[in-house]
């Protein structure tokens, strides 16, 4: 599909393959944009030689939904163009800025210990970067031809939050080259072109109790949300009991520095995750994420009410698509 090209034609959402969807809520215009890797549609997942990019989807209602344009198009050649995951676009300052994690064929050296780790996952350069457009439907832009998060780090799923007017992106450091895969926070610019200083970090996947035993813990999909009486919550996902899971982590500073505790009670925890919070045209809070995790191709979106509890979230009601 050429850059900018859509058609008339709509989607009931049960037909549309996405893993890690996010919705961005247009109160001027009463539409929905849900943003998703190419990948999911194309399934040329791994293979560089193809159309690599990100894909908008446009609904009034959350259940059907336009034929998906092309806002982002990664040139060839290009940093990395292995895999394309988890795109969220944030309006910032009358800009539209999206954050994706983008993975290269190219690989790190293996961490100190793990040179011969048997069965383990290459250490392959992976990253999210920012792109940024005038529109919620792009065309997306780059700053540069790399990513944002350290380019010695294996980081994913990066966020955008903004505390006391300065921007920052929250991200995840990959259980593949730490095992214990941590949460953390760098300042960006005023106009998130760059990062300013070095990553702090938030918490390891170990200190959340309801994290399974294995050796590597997941950190996957993180997210910020201030509930009504002002506590800074973090909703993110790894691995439960019951599959994959939305946990939540709440500061007791209600600043991003913390310090970071675990809330026991999962938000989600049957098979599906990588969540993300919006309020509906109606005003709801919505919780958004793909369900189930797997077999690949399997996943959709699932939606969910939340009730905002002030010390806490929690889910309202069942599925509602």
């Amino acid at each position: 599909m050429a850059l900018g090209q859509q058609t008339n034609d709509s989607i009931a959402i049960a037909d549309i393959r996405i893993r890690d969807p996010f919705i961005l809520t247009d109160t001027v215009n009463q539409q929905y944009y849900m943003y998703a890797q190419t990948d999911n549609r194309l399934g040329f997942r791994g293979q560089d030689n193809q159309l690599k990019g990100v894909e908008v989807y446009t609904s009034k209602d959350l259940k059907t939904w336009s034929a998906p344009k092309t806002v982002l198009r990664l040139p060839d050649p290009y940093w990395a163009r292995h895999m394309v995951w988890a795109p969220e676009v944030h309006a910032n300052q009358g800009k539209y800025y999206l954050f994706v994690t983008l993975t290269s064929s190219d690989t790190l050296p293996a961490p100190k210990g793990m040179e011969s780790k048997t069965g383990w996952p290459k250490f392959h350069k992976r990253g999210t970067q920012i792109f940024v457009s005038d529109s919620p439907t792009g065309p997306f832009r780059d700053f540069e031809n790399k990513p944002h998060t350290p380019t010695d780090w294996m980081a994913l799923d990066g966020t955008l939050f903004v505390e006391d007017e300065t921007p920052y992106m929250i991200f995840c450091h990959e259980w593949v080259q730490i095992v214990d895969g941590s949460m953390d926070y760098v300042q960006l610019s005023p106009d998130l072109s760059t990062t300013i200083g070095q990553p702090i970090k938030m918490f390891n996947a170990s200190e959340a109790a309801w994290s399974t035993s294995k050796k590597n813990k997941v950190t996957d999909g993180c997210y910020l949300y201030r509930t009504k009486t002002g506590k800074l919550l973090m909703i993110w996902s790894s691995f439960g009991e019951a599959g994959y899971a939305i946990g939540i982590a709440e500061s007791e500073s209600g600043k991003l520095a913390g310090p970071w505790k675990q809330q026991p009670q999962l938000l989600f925890q049957k098979n599906g995750g990588h969540g993300m919070l919006f309020h509906n045209l109606q005003g709801q809070l919505t919780l958004a994420l793909h369900q189930p995790n797997g077999p690949r191709g399997k996943e959709r979106l699932k939606l969910f009410a939340i009730t905002n509890l002030g010390d806490t979230l929690s889910l309202k009601n069942k599925a509602s698509n």
